[in-house]
């Protein structure tokens, strides 16, 4: 069953797919190309996840069309599943620009994954940087997902300059670390869900932190290293569709408030003998 469907004919919430820029896509978990150990795991865990939508690391692929080896565009059914070129390794707001330019040509769509780093040590974003470039690739046309932080004003700043789905990080990039703090992504997801997609991007480590993102709230999440680097890439990739999936029926359902006290299963009022 797909965090689309339910068993209860009326449920609490009715979902709504993901579109972004107007595509409709069925899977809610987008997944990376880098890492992984062959082309064939790649394509397993791709098959695995239900992914259709993969990013492509345009300064660290060779797509020139003359190129000696097949590279992992090769293996894809461009009709299902959506490129999406990233300007992966910039650190300086015009080198994301003409990344983003070679991207366009290179795998012919008009869709970018905008990263501007701001510190080689932590790869946490530019954030200033990431909003004035959404604006210019705007301009030129571009679909615009933007990597950024949890600041919930820097999001906004990204949605007022038409980014077409906003990308706040769980943690930093590769870290595995889930989400340690989320207060910030609650901000985000009570200012702009349902006004654009919020993709949870970069960070996640394991199923159980990508349930949680959609607990939340999340549209999606965009998980390259944890699936790439596990023992059993295929495997893992499966874990994070099941994740995701759990973690939006769950969103779906209405999870209960959180308490201070403890809260009986049984109510005390009408206890036999009382």
């Amino acid at each position: 069953m797909s965090a689309t469907q339910h068993s209860d004919a009326t449920p609490a919430r009715l979902d709504r797919p993901l579109v972004i820029a107007g595509r409709q896509m069925n899977s809610r978990l987008l997944m990376g190309t880098g890492k992984f150990p062959d082309p064939q795991q790649m394509m397993a865990a791709y098959e695995a996840g239900g992914t259709e939508c993969v990013t492509v690391a345009i300064r660290r692929v060779d797509l020139s069309p003359d190129r000696p080896e097949k590279n992992f565009i090769d293996y894809l059914d461009l009709s299902r599943i959506q490129l999406l070129p990233n300007t992966a390794g910039c650190f300086d707001l015009e080198s994301a620009l003409r990344i983003a330019r070679l991207g366009r040509e290179a795998c012919q769509t008009n869709w970018v994954k905008l990263e501007v780093l701001g510190d080689e040590k932590t790869l946490l974003p530019d954030v200033s940087a990431t909003v004035e470039g959404t604006r210019r690739l705007k301009d030129e046309g571009f679909v615009v997902l933007a990597y950024t932080s949890q600041d919930p004003i820097v999001a906004r700043k990204l949605y007022e300059a038409g980014a077409d789905a906003v990308m706040p990080l769980a943690s930093p990039i590769g870290s595995g670390q889930g989400l340690p703090d989320f207060s910030g992504l609650l901000f985000i997801l009570e200012e702009l869900s349902g006004k654009v997609p919020i993709i949870v991007d970069a960070g996640i480590g394991a199923p159980s932190d990508a349930a949680l993102a959609m607990e939340l709230g999340a549209d999606a999440c965009l998980i390259n290293t944890a699936i790439a680097l596990a023992a059993d890439p295929p495997a893992m990739a499966r874990a994070m569709r099941l994740g995701i999936e759990a973690g939006r029926t769950a969103y779906l359902a209405g999870r209960i408030p959180r308490k201070r006290y403890a809260s009986a299963s049984s109510p005390m009022e009408g206890r036999v003998g009382s």
